[in-house]
C-alpha cells in the first residue's frame, strides 16, 4: 500500500515537473530579448494591415499620408540592381545574398535623427543576440536619397561602428547608395515609399526594417526605432532555413509565430501545450525507468 502511494506521488511530481518545464522554457525565452513594446508604438507606426501611416522627422503633413512601408511578404528583391558600396565600388544587390539571411533597412545618411535611431535600434538588439554580422547574417542599409555619396556612406559606417565599438563586425555591415532609378526599384519591391518635404528639407518615411532570406525573399517586417531581440533572433532563425540557430531556437519557433498584422512574434499557446504534453510524457517515462532501475538495484543489494 505504501509502495502504491509512493509511486502515485512520484508520477504526480513527474507530470508537474514536465508541464512546468515547457512553460518555463517558453516564458524564459524572453530572457535573451525583452519585448520592447515602445518600438511598436512609435508615432506613425502602422496600425492596420494596410500599413498606411508614415513617420516624418517632425510632424506628418496631410500630403504625406500615403507614405508607407507595406509588407510584401514572399516577394523577391531585385538582386540584379546596381548600387555602390561605401568604398565607391559598383555592386549588384545580389552580392549580399546567397549565403545567409539579411537584415535590410532603408535610411539616408544625412538624416538628422530618425535614420540614426533605426541603426542604433538594430545595434542595440544585436548586443543581446548570439549571432554576429558577417557570420550568421548580413546587414544591408540602402540610402533612398540619391544625393548620398559613397563618401557619406563610409563616414556614416565608421561613425556608427565606432559608437557601438563594433569595428570588428565591419565586414557584415554594408552601406549602399545609388541613383534614383536603382533606389526606386529596391524600395518599390520592398513596399517602402517616401516623399521629400521641401518645407522641413527632410524625407517623410516609415521607420523599420525587414529580414530577407538568402535568396532575397522578403520574410519579416518590424516597425519602429527599437527592435525586440527575441523577434529579431526568431526572424533570423526562420529566414536562415536551418543554417542559423540551434535546436533551442527551433523549439522557440514552435512556441512563437510571426504575426504580420502587428509585425512581431506572438506565443502559440496550442503548440506550447502540445510541446508540454510531449515533454511531460518524456519526463514520466524517464522517471519511471529511473525508479525501476533504482528499485532493481535495491532488491539486488538486499539479496546480496
Amino acid at each position: 500500500m505504501q509502495d502504491s502511494t509512493r509511486n502515485t506521488q512520484k508520477l504526480s511530481a513527474a507530470r508537474q515537473l514536465g508541464a512546468g518545464t515547457v512553460i518555463c522554457f517558453c516564458v524564459l525565452s524572453f530572457a535573451f530579448g525583452v519585448e520592447r513594446v515602445s518600438a511598436q508604438l512609435q508615432p506613425g507606426t502602422p496600425g492596420s494591415m494596410g500599413f498606411s501611416s508614415g513617420i516624418v522627422a517632425s510632424n506628418v503633413p496631410p500630403q504625406f499620408k500615403d507614405v508607407t512601408f507595406a509588407q510584401q511578404l514572399g516577394q523577391k528583391l531585385p538582386l540584379d540592381v546596381q548600387l555602390k558600396d561605401e568604398t565607391g565600388r559598383s555592386v549588384a544587390l545580389g552580392e549580399y545574398f546567397g549565403k545567409r539571411p539579411v537584415i535590410l533597412a532603408f535610411v539616408y545618411y544625412q538624416c538628422p535623427l530618425l535614420c540614426t535611431q533605426i541603426m542604433n535600434g538594430i545595434s542595440s538588439a544585436l548586443k543581446v543576440l548570439p549571432y554576429t554580422p558577417g557570420n550568421e547574417f548580413d546587414i544591408v542599409l540602402v540610402s533612398f536619397d540619391p544625393r548620398d555619396t559613397p563618401e557619406a556612406a563610409n563616414a556614416k559606417k565608421r561613425a556608427h561602428l565606432d559608437h557601438w565599438a563594433a569595428r570588428d563586425t565591419a565586414n557584415g555591415w554594408h552601406f549602399l547608395t545609388g541613383d534614383e532609378a536603382s533606389i526606386r526599384q529596391v524600395t518599390s519591391a520592398a513596399g517602402f515609399t517616401y516623399q521629400w518635404d521641401a518645407e522641413t528639407q527632410q524625407f517623410a518615411h516609415v521607420s523599420g526594417l525587414l529580414v530577407a532570406t538568402s535568396d532575397g525573399t522578403l520574410s519579416k517586417y518590424f516597425y519602429g526605432v527599437e527592435f525586440s531581440p527575441k523577434d529579431l533572433r526568431l526572424a533570423l532563425v526562420e529566414s536562415g532555413k536551418g543554417k542559423v540557430g540551434s535546436l533551442v531556437d527551433e523549439l522557440l519557433l514552435y512556441c512563437y509565430q510571426y504575426d504580420p498584422t502587428h509585425g512581431k512574434y506572438g506565443a502559440v499557446f496550442m503548440n506550447i501545450m502540445r510541446l508540454g504534453g510531449v515533454l511531460t510524457m518524456i519526463f514520466i517515462g524517464g522517471f519511471i525507468l529511473l525508479m525501476r532501475r533504482r528499485d532493481a538495484r535495491t532488491a539486488a543489494e538486499r539479496h546480496a
